[in-house]
């Protein structure tokens, strides 16, 4: 099967589905598909170069949305190519150019909307929303409606999807999604975190990793860990790993954070070994998002035989809590507090069969293979179709 997959950019400081699109892109050509990725980034920027899977950028596209003309010019020309077409986001050029391309034509295309139906989207930023509102019947309405399936990665994204804009018609299918499990060794890559930040060593501590934005509810996990930090310390130390979305937030959370004295650490954000190493020393992943679709770093955490402890806005929440791999709560302060509480007053026994059951919840759900199976099947039975 040849594949053409549709992203907006492959841009590695945004964020996104990214590194999912490439882990999986590279399971399929080893199984011995083809893959090929179309973007809106210009071909000279440096992430195209590097990328191991054959790019055509062409952008860059104007604005934000990535309006570019050829775009859709280049997928027409050459859609008789590809068995299926794979778009990954909606509400920029990259989806309804792909809708513009292949209406009319028997060339397939599927959906990942990545969480963006979110109707926390639509309540956080009414604005936004109204721009949306007005771009949804002529647009991404027709692109979810003329694919042939729209995969969601949970049934509670999918549920969502259906509250957020009316009308609304999609050939709803729910696949596995995940990551790809640690190829490192695990002890040598908690060693080289030890190595990196010394004071950790010995030491307990719940750890988040990832961009510090208000989405994710960082100032909620300060505040929370602040009030039952003094409780005898039982809470341990607290890691804060990722790159700022803004300066202005950064400081706001040092200085929430100023009342631990020396009990939260922040650093830069983690890659290879370093990630690797801290995910697997932490005590437990924390993760109190208002909105997440699904959470790459939370199922890492899962690979790691880590348990997590997350809001009930983290769309595989569900997952996580009946695999009994870790616990979930309301995304404000006082649901945040219970979850840090609840670690704290969880016994020996039950932390360490939480440890396995999150290495079981990962290897049936989360593995990269896994997703890519599932995948492969909706393509293959629409296709056929």
């Amino acid at each position: 099967m040849k594949i053409l997959r549709s992203i907006h950019s492959l841009n590695p400081a945004i964020g996104g589905p990214m590194e999912a699109v490439k882990q999986s892109s590279a399971i399929l050509i080893g199984r011995g598909h083809g893959v090929e990725i179309i973007c809106l980034d210009a071909p000279s920027d440096p992430w195209i170069r590097q990328y191991p899977v054959p790019v055509h950028a062409l952008g860059p596209g104007r604005g934000s949305y990535g309006y570019a003309p050829r775009f859709t010019r280049w997928i027409n020309d050459r859609h008789r190519d590809y068995d299926a077409v794979i778009v990954h986001g909606l509400w920029q050029y990259n989806s309804f150019g792909v809708w513009r391309a292949l209406r009319g034509t028997a060339t397939p295309y599927f959906v990942f909307p990545h969480g963006m139906l979110d109707p926390w989207f639509n309540r956080t930023y009414p604005l936004k929303h109204i721009k949306k509102l007005l771009y949804w019947p002529w647009a991404e309405y027709r692109v979810l409606r003329d694919a042939a399936a729209v995969l969601f990665t949970s049934e509670e994204e999918r549920r969502l999807a259906r509250e957020s804009f009316l009308p609304y018609k999609a050939n709803e299918i729910v696949v596995n999604y995940g990551t790809a499990a640690p190829d490192v060794d695990l002890a040598t890559a908690r060693e080289n975190f030890f190595n990196h930040f010394p004071s950790l060593r010995g030491k307990r501590f719940l750890l988040y990793l990832g961009r510090l934005h208000e989405k994710k509810g960082c100032d909620l996990l300060i505040e929370s860990f602040v009030q039952t930090h003094p409780a005898g310390g039982a809470a341990g130390h607290l890691v804060i790993a990722g790159p700022p979305g803004h300066q202005d937030y950064l400081q706001r959370l040092k200085h929430l954070a100023a009342d631990a004295e020396t009990s939260i650490t922040f650093c830069e954000m983690l890659t290879g070994n370093l990630k690797w190493g801290a995910l697997s020393a932490a005590d437990a992943f924390v993760l109190p998002s208002h909105q997440e679709n699904f959470g790459i770093a939370v199922v890492e955490a899962l690979a790691c035989a880590t348990p997590v402890l997350i809001s009930n806005k983290v769309n595989i929440w569900r997952e996580i809590v009946n695999d009994g791999s870790g616990f979930a709560d309301e995304d404000d302060l006082a649901g945040t507090t219970r979850l840090i509480e609840r670690w704290i007053r969880a016994l020996p026994e039950v932390r360490d069969a939480m440890r396995g059951n999150a290495r079981q919840c990962f290897a049936r759900r989360f593995e990269i293979n896994r997703a890519v199976d599932s995948l492969l099947r909706v393509l293959e039975e629409r296709v056929a179709a």
